[in-house]
């Protein structure tokens, strides 16, 4: 090719390239080119993940490390809006595992973070976050941070004290009774000799309290 041929080639690249459209705007140029062809196409930008969760589930809570405890342990990393104890209904003993909802986010994550494995009366505890579109609607229901466990001692002794019409007698003192007669067949079956006291319905004495019918 000789030197007349090149100036004319270059002369025509040039004006090509000046007919071309130059894009004004940076933030519309693609990212990257498909290979099957087609027109280019731009990355969407990822926002940073917020987090919005304040509520903390606690497990392996030690014996005696109530609510009380625990809100004063963990109000030293921020303020607490509510906590609550998983108990048993009937005993109104700890589950050992618990939620705590904290005011602020950042300090909820600051808790699961620091908190979590952490040795405690010799129990390794285990804190993660809730997300909150995981968190039970009812889980704050019927929460009490003043928690008093049922006496059912008390229950018990008023139910066995209460006030018998002497029909309601009579059918207690039949169940007494089917109760033994069980009891002497199962040590009979065991081959064990025992003599088991007599127990007679008609000769036990009546109850304290008798509820009369008013006729």
């Amino acid at each position: 090719m000789g030197a007349k041929q090149k100036k004319a080639l270059k002369k025509n690249l040039k004006k090509v390239s000046s007919q071309l459209p130059v894009p004004s705007d940076k933030k519309g140029a693609a990212d990257f080119l498909p290979l099957e062809g087609g027109p280019g196409r731009k990355l969407t930008e990822e926002k940073p993940l917020v987090n919005k969760a304040t509520v903390l589930y606690i497990g392996r809570i030690p014996h005696g490390f109530y609510e009380k405890e625990m809100q004063a342990f963990f109000s030293q990393f921020g303020a607490i809006k509510r906590l609550r104890i998983a108990r048993n209904k009937k005993t109104g003993q700890s589950k050992h595992f618990g939620f705590i909802e904290f005011n602020d986010p950042e300090v909820a994550e600051v808790v699961a973070d620091a908190m979590h494995g952490y040795l405690l009366f010799e129990h390794i505890l285990q804190v993660h976050l809730i997300p909150p579109e995981h968190v039970h609607p009812k889980l704050w229901r019927g929460f009490n941070p003043r928690y008093k466990p049922v006496d059912w001692v008390q229950v018990e002794r008023k139910r066995q004290n209460k006030e018998r019409t002497l029909e309601e007698h009579k059918k207690l003192v039949e169940k007494i009774l089917k109760r033994d007669q069980k009891r002497r067949k199962r040590i009979e079956a065991a081959g064990i000799e025992y003599e088991c006291p007599e127990i007679v319905g008609n000769v036990m004495p009546a109850p304290k309290k008798i509820k009369f019918n008013e006729g």
